[in-house]
């Protein structure tokens, strides 16, 4: 027993030298500059940013579509489709105060909402797709490929 308590002491006395080790080596190195292109990868971004962004995508598929005079009406009613849901903050107190089963109907009631959505989203999305030439729906299918394999998974709408 006397020897397990040893080895475990050394061992012990090994890791918070070498934790110190690490510790003094990080104050002594200064930390790099983060590059300036790199600035907002650490940060979450602004609503005002983000709706920045998203006008930008949005131009950038409207000229890669090069969506003509007589498309833009399905065009304008694609995009206010897709515009992002307002959420609702979520009352914590109200919720530990529910039962199991009312806190399920509660997510089933919200599931439905978001599937109510998605089936808006999805009717002017065909809508506006039946209006695209074979290239315009060649090019559509590649970026919502992309975006759907970067957003598919755990994306909010």
């Amino acid at each position: 027993m006397k020897t397990y308590r040893k080895h475990l002491l050394a061992a012990l006395s090994a890791l918070t030298l070498g934790a110190a080790a690490l510790g003094a080596q990080a104050q002594t190195t200064a930390p790099a500059a983060p590059a300036a292109h790199h600035g907002m990868r650490h940060q979450k971004p602004t609503p005002e940013q983000r709706a920045q962004f998203r006008a930008q995508r949005i131009a950038k598929l409207h000229d890669a579509l090069k969506i003509t005079p007589a498309q833009e009406n399905a065009w304008n009613a694609f995009v206010a489709s897709m515009q992002p849901r307002t959420h609702e903050p979520h009352d914590r107190a109200a919720w530990a105060n529910l039962t199991a089963p009312e806190r399920m109907a509660k997510m089933v009631e919200h599931q439905k909402q978001r599937t109510a959505a998605l089936e808006q989203r999805q009717a002017a999305l065909d809508t506006f797709y039946s209006v695209l030439n074979a290239d315009q729906k060649k090019t559509f299918d590649d970026k919502a490929a992309r975006l759907q394999g970067r957003f598919g998974h755990g994306h909010r709408s």
